[in-house]
């Protein structure tokens, strides 16, 4: 029933708006319908090559941090933490940008904004990628890209999918990130990215409130003025209830048997730091089984595709 509702949706916008949506001719317009078909059949495969010709378009537009820079170094350090998600096939970056962001795409590609790494420490930033990973884990980034090329197919009247390398024009690809970018995660698909993440923090000895932690930092810094402060205050107008999942993870930890006590009780592995604003840390009283249903299969990469490393966007699509 949604397949149909969104099919006849899109037909009847390039009915109706076809020069607002550049679509040249008639015949184009015709076309959009037997595209948005079409498109509902693009496999999964499809998406992953998509989502690399995306990558590829958007590593040219941002500064990638080489090798041997301390950002890209620490990103290192954080993605090696990470176990038993080889079948992901990861690969990392990390964009020289003040913005306070990161994201996972559908092939894999994993890209940290310098400006989250500034203000969270090392935890933080595992639980904010844990938290991506969990949106590919879960399946929503393939559904985003379905959707997203679904819509922009049928503006351009593409009447078959065909995302081989070089078919899509970086029109098509800039289209397909405006659209991506405009559709925003459930409250659900948020929830689980975020119970993911902290599946992935207890399963690699990193702090089960680490998630908790990193939505707190962004609720501190969304009101500032500055341009990154300004692009999380808009981030969360589209997200749902930040503090309220800030607190079920801290229950979830809780319920599971961890404590928070007075920062400096204990030695979490917090090295990198460059700004983190928590004021407490986290007791392990014992150890807890991560639910199954939640726990990926397969090592990183540990960077051996690095090129050097909104989207995260705590949830943003990519």
């Amino acid at each position: 029933m949604k397949k149909l509702v969104l099919i006849g949706a899109m037909v009847a916008l390039m009915t109706t708006s076809c020069s607002t949506l550049n679509v040249v001719d008639q015949n184009a317009a015709v076309n959009a319908g037997t595209a948005a078909v079409q498109a509902l059949t693009i496999s999964d495969a499809q998406i992953a090559q998509l989502c690399s010709q995306y990558m590829v378009e958007t590593d040219g537009q941002n500064t990638i941090l080489p090798a041997g820079n301390a950002y890209t170094q620490r990103l290192d350090r954080i993605m090696a933490r990470f176990h038993n998600i080889e079948s992901l096939n990861l690969n990392y970056k990390v964009y020289q940008s003040n913005e306070v962001n990161a994201f996972a795409s559908g092939d894999g590609s994993v890209r940290v904004y310098t400006g989250l790494m500034d203000v969270m420490n090392d935890d933080e930033v595992f639980a904010v990628i844990g938290h991506e990973l969990g949106h590919l884990i879960n399946k929503d980034v393939r559904d985003a890209y379905r959707t997203a090329y679904l819509i922009v197919a049928a503006r351009y009247g593409i009447a078959a999918v065909n995302t081989t390398a070089g078919a899509l024009s970086t029109g098509f690809l800039g289209d397909l990130g405006q659209q991506l970018a405009s559709n925003a995660y459930s409250r659900k698909q948020e929830t689980q990215a975020d119970e993911t993440s902290f599946q992935l923090c207890i399963q690699n000895g990193v702090d089960p409130f680490a998630m908790y932690h990193a939505l707190n930092v962004l609720i501190s810094i969304s009101g500032g003025g500055s341009s990154s402060q300004s692009s999380l205050a808009r981030l969360f107008s589209t997200h749902p209830d930040t503090q309220q999942r800030a607190t079920h993870i801290k229950e979830m930890a809780e319920a599971a048997g961890y404590q928070l006590t007075p920062k400096g009780t204990n030695n979490s592995n917090n090295s990198g730091n460059s700004g983190s604003n928590n004021t407490t840390t986290t007791i392990k009283p014992k150890p807890v089984t991560p639910k199954p249903k939640t726990t990926p299969t397969g090592t990183t990469d540990g960077g051996s595709n690095n090129g050097g490393g909104k989207t995260i966007k705590i949830g943003g699509k990519n």
